[in-house]
């Protein structure tokens, strides 16, 4: 961060979460999470295995029954939507369950602030990190895509930045929105968040088998934005009303990251 950052990052995030180095020590605790998961690799892995497990069974499977969907075929059409759900799974579970031990039950946040870590280090590092976990399922899923024939044109090479910034968005809202539970139940909330944008998100059929008014409403979901990223990216679809998708994502990553330091901050100082 550079020192013309700094009276901003102070404005928007608090004086006590930054402080002079605010978020130049994230990558520590970067750091500390890649150690941890290096004995843990296994439950790591696991998140990439659903949505491969998704494409292969409705993707593969179901799509010789549908033909071709928008033009494309079927199991062509899915691959973009469960790739952004790639990078939403991986930023959201590691930003909500993780996050909530930590905070709640490990209290490894408190102890973290006897060190010259701040509450701006804590945040930006941990949804960085989430952020990370998510890329590195896309990273994998899109490597399924190019393998299996699934990628449509050059414009491809882009899909692997967006979903940086889906796992960022979802990182930083699971963070935000995590510092305001108050036991593990609450994480239903979390499941009857997700498995909504999931299924009507438009990741297995076009949003035109919808009324109007149903269609509004499934366009204001941040998974559907991730998801008509992606999808136009990797068939080749590429027009200007994208960058309303790129715009929501960072205004919401934007929020999530305020937000989570702004509670963090809260949390753990007050």
């Amino acid at each position: 961060m550079t020192t013309t950052e700094l009276p901003l990052t102070r404005l928007l995030l608090g004086r006590r979460a930054f402080g002079p180095m605010g978020g130049a020590k994230a990558p520590v605790l970067i750091e500390r999470n890649v150690l941890v998961y290096r004995r843990l690799w296994l439950m790591l892995a696991s998140g990439f295995f659903e949505p491969v497990f998704y494409l292969l069974s409705i993707g593969v499977g179901l799509g010789k029954l549908t033909g071709a969907v928008d033009g494309v075929p079927y199991t062509d059409y899915v691959a973009p939507g469960l790739l952004a759900v790639s990078a939403m799974n991986g930023a959201v579970f590691d930003s909500t369950f993780n996050v909530f031990f930590k905070l709640k039950y490990g209290r490894i946040y408190d102890a973290m602030l006897a060190t010259p870590l701040r509450v701006g280090d804590i945040a930006l590092g941990e949804i960085t990190w989430a952020q990370l976990r998510g890329l590195i399922y896309s990273a994998a899923f899109l490597a399924i895509m190019v393998v299996g024939g699934l990628v449509h044109s050059w414009w491809a090479l882009l899909a692997l930045p967006v979903t940086v910034l889906i796992g960022f968005a979802f990182g930083a809202v699971g963070m935000a929105c995590t510092s305001f539970m108050r036991s593990w139940q609450d994480f239903d909330l979390v499941t009857l968040a997700l498995m909504p944008m999931f299924l009507f998100s438009g990741a297995f059929y076009p949003l035109s088998v919808y009324s109007h008014w149903v269609r509004v409403l499934i366009e204001t979901l941040p998974l559907y934005h991730g998801i008509d990223l992606l999808r136009s990216l990797t068939l080749g679809r590429v027009h200007v009303g994208l960058l309303w998708d790129v715009l929501y994502l960072v205004v919401m990553a934007g929020i999530g990251a305020v937000v989570a330091a702004r509670r963090l901050e809260r949390l753990l100082l007050t």
